[in-house]
């Protein structure tokens, strides 16, 4: 068993930090891609390979998620999530100091390493609630991570708008340096249970995507939605600005609106205590399809257009947090000594299906404007409905194999 106090009802100070921990911390995967173009500028990298930085970025957030979330799962969480955040603190700073691309692309890749400390956090969450109060608890953490992914894009338009790019980096390593010492103080210690590997713990990723029906199927459920998401996310300012006239500073108040989608987080978390999870998830999944429905059918570029707009996004918001929560809440009723790798699992397959719709979107709308990519992001939630429909309703959290995967 693991080592820690009873915790029946988590103080509210505590999940308030752990929720802008996650926010300010995963931001960091978003920051550079309203401002590739001014950080392409000042590192010399070509246009042609300015994408690199968010795609190494992401690559980086995925290795993170295989082989380092798995070590919350071995590792005393308190001390790991502080080594994570000042290995972020030194990958930010050699960002915001980086004048040539070989250095900065090094830096994107180790900075999405790094700011994998927010999945060992959320899964921590978790084992700090009760199971009554579980999906209340996780809901309002990402909540908190689901607001720094929606505010660091404009967030970022903004402050290099005032104070260049570089600011941007500088300005969050002192944030990552600031919350690591925070958490170092206010954080309990979690012990995981002792005697596993990590070898053990690496080759047991395998058996617990095998052995868990539910893990497999809220990770396709989530990839579907993320990466309509990351489409709809990659496409429309290129369409704000080509059929609205939108500027840069427009457009991150566009993006801004979209942050109400966050408050579906912590509702659809008292949902799923209630026992509501399958419902739930089926209206979320038709929301985001109904959302890039509206998006395709939207045409010309007068301010109602632009309104319509707006609330395709605060819906696509809504039904992609409030369904990233009802998954959490079953993955984390699968086990508790494999909640990190089961954690690390579901999240490096939701993002590997944001790192396709950012692509597919990119490449639709290159080749088929607005409507293409739009076409494209409906598809998504529609796939996801259809693999929902073969869900048994009796279908139930199993429990995790064991530690090891045995």
């Amino acid at each position: 068993m693991e080592k820690s106090a009873a915790f029946h009802r988590v103080p509210k100070s505590l999940i308030f930090l752990l929720a802008a921990a996650c926010g300010l911390i995963v931001a960091n995967l978003y920051y550079a891609q309203t401002v590739v173009g001014p950080i392409s500028a000042a590192t010399g990298l070509s246009p042609a390979a300015s994408g690199l930085i968010v795609t190494l970025t992401q690559v980086g957030y995925v290795i993170g998620l295989l082989f380092v979330v798995p070590l919350s799962d071995m590792l005393e969480n308190r001390r790991l999530s502080v080594l994570a955040l000042l290995a972020l603190v030194l990958a930010l700073v050699a960002a915001a100091f980086a004048k040539h691309a070989a250095l900065f692309l090094t830096a994107s890749l180790l900075i999405g390493i790094g700011a994998v400390v927010a999945q060992i956090l959320v899964p921590y969450a978790a084992f700090l609630a009760s199971e009554q109060q579980r999906g209340q608890v996780v809901g309002n953490v990402m909540s908190g991570l689901l607001l720094g992914i929606m505010l660091a894009r404009p967030v970022a338009s903004f402050i290099t708008d005032a104070w260049g790019w570089r600011a941007v980096f500088a300005g969050s390593a002192i944030v990552a340096a600031l919350l690591a010492l925070l958490l170092s103080r206010a954080l309990p210690i979690r012990q995981p249970a002792p005697g596993v590997s990590y070898g053990a713990l690496l080759v047991s990723l395998g058996t617990l995507l095998k052995q868990l029906p539910p893990l497999r199927r809220r990770a396709i459920y989530q990839a579907s939605l993320f990466g309509a998401f990351s489409l709809f996310w990659t496409t429309v300012p290129m369409h704000l600005a080509s059929e609205f006239s939108l500027s840069q500073q427009g457009i991150a108040w566009f993006a801004l609106a979209g942050v109400g989608g966050a408050a579906a987080a912590p509702l659809a978390g008292r949902l799923a205590d209630r026992g509501w999870t399958r419902l739930f998830t089926a209206i979320a999944i038709a929301i985001a399809a109904l959302s890039f429905l509206l998006a395709y059918v939207i045409q010309g570029s007068s301010a109602a257009s632009l309104a319509l707009l707006v609330i395709a996004a605060i819906a696509l918001d809504m039904a992609v947090s409030g369904n990233l929560v009802l998954g959490q809440r079953v993955i984390y009723s699968l086990g508790n000594e494999a909640r990190g790798r089961i954690n690390g699992i579901f999240m490096s397959i939701f993002f590997i299906g944001g790192a396709i719709g950012s692509a597919a979107g990119s490449w639709a709308y290159a080749h088929g404007g607005w409507r293409l990519a739009s076409t494209l992001g409906l598809i998504m939630p529609l796939l996801a409905l259809l693999y929902f429909l073969t869900e048994k309703k009796s279908s139930a959290a199993q429990p995790a194999p064991s530690p090891a995967g045995h």
